[in-house]
């Protein structure tokens, strides 16, 4: 067993090689590579499986690490760095023109964001430049909050991991395009997080900068954009209304599960050939912070339990920002909404 600064220095070696290593964030453990070494960009697509038309995250140590990466930093960039950074917030703003291509899936945007884990903000700084990092799990799958997860996932690969114990957060960053304008900052939240619309314009509000949020169609400039993600290895089911009977669910579920394609934006959905005959209901905190925590390791443990499917029941008092944000997941790891 490794101590943390053997581990942090292990992970720079690899780095250093052109490999990639799965690092903790207090969101789910990411795949990171230096994003100065093409090949290493490269191996976290083919590591993961994942297509090149996903961009990735650039995570920095500092934000006048960030100002490297951007061809232009604002006023509303340095506010929000100053209130959320080191935090769950990605900013998505111009991509200056030395960040590689790949990383932006050729926008000519780039995703930028500063973790808040003591051993990911060490591993950047000892490493001196920037990493790209998704998070570490095959396209599609479920993300991993535990060093175990991503050994698991990544066990054919052999991807060297550094333990950080379990993230604090458990979802993905906060994913805000910034657009800065003479007549004030346009944002477009382009993944639900942690950090909420709320607390953005809160900050935007103390600063008296003049600022506008609008609904952003294409998102592509963010990662985890598809219609599905976050998927588990068995098919999960969202059931919109709770006094249903599991049976009556899995009856609707067995009359359309075969009616979806194989394929939805190169992620397979799961479907059982011989139909669903079992299942166990996911349950969840009633507290939102606490239910983000808990989702992908529950959603894990009960997939790995070996039932057909998982049934997980949307209730009367999960509403507001917090859940949004946790729904934001479940509905794309769903294979049906009922």
């Amino acid at each position: 067993m490794l101590t943390p600064n053997e581990a942090l220095a292990k992970a720079k070696i690899i780095l250093e090689e052109g490999g990639v290593i799965g690092f903790p964030t207090e969101t789910v453990y990411g795949l990171a590579a230096r994003i100065d070494i093409p090949s290493a960009i490269e191996k976290i697509f083919t590591t993961k499986e994942r297509p090149f038309f996903d961009p990735l995250i650039v995570h920095v140590a500092s934000i006048e690490q960030a100002k490297k990466v951007t061809a232009f930093w604002g006023p509303a960039s340095q506010a929000l760095a100053e209130a959320f950074w080191p935090g769950p917030l990605t900013m998505v703003l111009p991509r200056d023109p030395s960040v590689n291509a790949m990383i932006t899936s050729g926008l000519e945007s780039v995703g930028i964001r500063m973790p808040n884990h003591p051993l990911a903000l060490e591993l950047l700084q000892q490493v001196g430049v920037p990493l790209a990092a998704p998070s570490a799990n095959k396209f599609g799958r479920t993300s991993p909050t535990s060093a175990s997860h991503v050994r698991v996932e990544f066990k054919n690969e052999n991807v060297f991991v550094v333990d950080g114990g379990d993230c604090e957060i458990g979802i993905e960053s906060t994913v805000l395009l910034v657009r800065h304008r003479p007549e004030g900052v346009v944002l477009s939240i382009l993944r639900r997080g942690h950090i909420l619309k709320s607390d953005l314009a809160r900050v935007l509000e103390e600063k008296g900068l003049a600022y506008e949020f609008i609904e952003q169609v294409d998102k592509r400039e963010s990662p985890g954009h598809m219609k599905h993600h976050y998927m588990p290895p068995v098919p999960m089911v969202v059931c919109l209304d709770p006094s249903r009977s599991p049976e009556s669910v899995l009856m609707e579920v067995n009359e359309k599960i075969g009616e979806l394609p194989d394929e939805i934006e190169s992620i397979k959905i799961i479907k059982p050939k011989a139909g669903i005959h079992s299942y166990e209901i996911l349950k969840l905190s009633e507290d939102p912070l606490l239910a983000t925590r808990e989702f992908y390791g529950h959603l894990r443990e009960v997939a790995a339990r070996g039932k057909d499917c998982i049934l997980f029941y949307r209730e009367a008092h999960q509403t507001g920002e917090r859940w949004e944000s946790l729904f934001d997941r479940l509905n794309k790891a769903a294979s049906l909404i009922v």
